[in-house]
């Protein structure tokens, strides 16, 4: 990529009292994103304070919580987003589906359509990139496992509201990695930031 963009990370991780792996390559994307010229924001949901949606009815007609709007405007001011976070139990974390679920609103991420009953896509224009660090090996998520929610945030979450294309970073054998293998990964992120990628 040429041009500057603007982009929102979303740390995913649940846990903000240490330094995880996720962490280190948000924070080497990041960097190298805003030296290459890019805007970037981030959005941490371990930080922010909002319940979890018990019922269709609040999510449909219920206020967004105060403490989401900020995260929702960057959303919207993003072209490109990049979403880290661990595997867990085969999916990712619930604090992060419990902030997507609060964010992906009807009336922000898509609108009724007449004619269409899957509405009209609210954050379309807007590409993505998801990382996801996990302890199997990635070749081992990938295809025997099919990397099912991965593509399940793929096409139920990212393309269901519009955006696309969506590119994954999948780090497997995380445990193993040791510093040089640490050490690669977080080049590549950067790599990937300088790009906007």
């Amino acid at each position: 990529m040429d041009e500057n963009r603007r982009i929102l990370i979303i740390q995913g991780h649940p846990d903000v009292t240490r330094t995880h792996l996720g962490h280190a390559l948000a924070h080497a994307y990041a960097a190298a994103a805003t030296a290459a010229g890019h805007q970037v924001r981030t959005a941490t949901p371990a930080q922010l304070d909002f319940p979890l949606l018990r019922s269709q009815s609040e999510w449909e007609s219920g206020p967004l919580p105060s403490g989401l709007q900020k995260a929702q405007d960057d959303i919207a001011w993003a072209q490109h987003l990049v979403i880290f976070f661990p595997l867990w139990m085969g999916d990712m974390p619930a604090l992060l589906k419990g902030f997507l679920e609060q964010v992906a609103r009807p009336g922000f991420a898509f609108r009724p359509a007449k004619g269409s009953p899957f509405g009209q896509k609210g954050l379309a224009g807007r590409s993505a990139r998801v990382v996801v660090t996990m302890g199997m090996p990635s070749l081992v998520y990938r295809f025997y496992f099919r990397a099912h929610s991965v593509k399940s945030l793929e096409r139920n979450i990212l393309g269901f509201v519009g955006i696309g294309p969506v590119d994954e970073t999948l780090i497997g054998g995380v445990d193993q990695l040791g510093d040089d293998g640490r050490a690669k990964w977080i080049a590549k992120l950067a790599s990937l930031g300088r790009r906007a990628a």
